[in-house]
């Protein structure tokens, strides 16, 4: 069975179209998505209309359940954007998506961790920027975790770990290559290159192969949307693939 990956959308339907046009080419056999769906300042009502109509098998982000569970004074503006746009049948349909998902074969899919959305599983934060961890560390995390073959998002940056008899990966984002979070501490994710990303995995009496897939789109379209929706810094992580101007 080949899985198509694809995790970390927020509202980037451009992106998200290419995905699925490169998808079409590669035959899969089930999409699974890793969550963060809406949340930016692109097109948060254009992507909850193209998923709903996709139907595929969908885990909730850490930024799908704050879209809809936090109250609208306390959202993040990329989180209160997306909260505007979207219509009643949409919020509802965020937010009955599952936390974590199994789906046989020995496969457990989650956002962050299993047990926290807004947690790294494959990163550690040193230096105010995202660093692989280590395996000791990646092992902890997932002691619990009787699956084989565990996906994870949440740091936009493609990965992959092998972990005793077990396998983790990470597709990256289909739609925010570079993000800086201002929560404690402090740091950036960067991939460094402004493409829509996403894997596939094929999976048998265990996971045979799989491949993280890099896709141009016209990033430069949504990152003058960003600039639109008066969010320069948007506008840089999608033009660039970093957070911050290089020196």
């Amino acid at each position: 069975m080949r899985i198509g990956l694809i995790a970390d959308i927020h509202g980037n339907v451009l992106a998200l179209e290419a995905v699925l046009a490169d998808l079409e080419q590669r035959r899969v056999d089930r999409v699974i998505n890793l969550g963060d769906c809406v949340s930016g300042p692109l097109w948060p009502r254009e992507t909850a209309e193209l998923l709903m109509r996709l139907d595929w098998p969908t885990i909730r982000g850490n930024h799908d359940r704050w879209v809809t569970d936090w109250p609208p004074e306390k959202q993040y503006p990329s989180d209160a954007f997306a909260f505007r746009a979207l219509d009643s049948e949409q919020l509802a349909w965020l937010r009955q998506l599952p936390p974590t998902g199994e789906f046989g074969d020995g496969i457990l899919a989650c956002h962050g961790r299993p047990d926290n959305d807004n947690a790294y599983l494959l990163e550690d934060v040193e230096g105010g920027r995202l660093v692989s961890a280590g395996a000791a560390r990646v092992i902890e995390r997932i002691d619990e975790v009787a699956a084989r073959l565990v996906f994870c998002a949440h740091s936009h940056i493609p990965g992959a770990m092998a972990v005793g008899a077990r396998l983790v990966i990470n597709p990256g984002s289909v739609g925010q290559p570079a993000y800086e979070d201002p929560t404690p501490p402090v740091h950036v994710s960067e991939t460094g290159i402004p493409f829509a990303r996403y894997a596939v995995v094929q999976v048998g009496s265990g996971p045979r192969s799989f491949e993280h897939i890099a896709i141009a789109y016209d990033h430069l379209a949504a990152a003058r949307r960003a600039e639109e929706n008066h969010s320069p810094a948007w506008a840089h992580f999608l033009a660039t693939g970093f957070a911050r101007p290089r020196t």
